[in-house]
């Protein structure tokens, strides 16, 4: 009942302003309002000849100009310096992982997309692992992720970064968890050529 009552003060305030409206002959801001033909169709109206020749006079203009689109994936379009695609987790120059777990990157998320788990190093394993502790365990869920670079701005280590790769696609909602796997960039001396790839034109930065 009062919902109803809400409904009926609402509408008698609206025909109210109306009302005003139109006594004062008030304009918009813009002054982009028409007023509406109402007059009758002629015969070349009616069978819309006009209209459709006014169309395809536009798409026959299109046709010499430049084109917008482009063959992907054969073509790709070249990215700009600050694009921000699929994270990365870098390595340094011995090809051993930077990141330690800190959690540092999980807690500037704001869409809390970054999950991981630390581990200690082990004595023969200081070839793998830069500092004392590392990741065990990382993931970050692209389907929360808004690619808003406060990960890589958040890294003390600059152990994640953004390239400029698109996330992939995928058929299920599993396959947009991206593990630790999927994430850690190429090794540089094992495949220097892919380490070159997925560096891009990011400047090499040593911590």
């Amino acid at each position: 009942m009062q919902r109803k009552q809400n409904r009926i003060v609402v509408a008698r305030y609206i025909k109210y302003i109306c009302e005003l409206l139109e006594i004062h002959n008030m304009q918009t801001l813009t002054n982009r309002s028409k007023l509406v033909d109402r007059k009758p169709m002629t015969a070349l109206e009616r069978i819309y000849l006009w209209n459709i020749l006014k169309g395809m006079m536009i798409t026959f203009r299109h046709i010499f100009k430049k084109k917008a689109t482009i063959n992907y994936p054969e073509q790709k379009r070249s990215f700009s310096a600050v694009f921000r695609g699929l994270q990365i987790l870098n390595r340094d120059e011995e090809g051993r992982e930077r990141c330690t777990a800190c959690g540092l990157c999980a807690v500037a998320c704001p869409a809390e997309a970054i999950t991981m788990e630390g581990a200690e190093r082990l004595p023969t394993e200081e070839h793998l692992y830069r500092e004392e502790k590392y990741a065990a365990k990382y993931e970050i869920n692209m389907l929360r992720c808004i690619f808003c670079g406060l990960c890589e701005e958040a890294c003390p280590k600059d152990a994640i970064y953004l390239s400029q790769t698109f996330a992939q696609a995928n058929y299920s909602r599993e396959g947009f968890i991206y593990k630790k796997e999927d994430l850690l960039i190429p090794h540089p001396k094992e495949n220097p050529e892919a380490y070159a790839k997925a560096l891009g034109e990011r400047k090499k930065i040593s911590k």
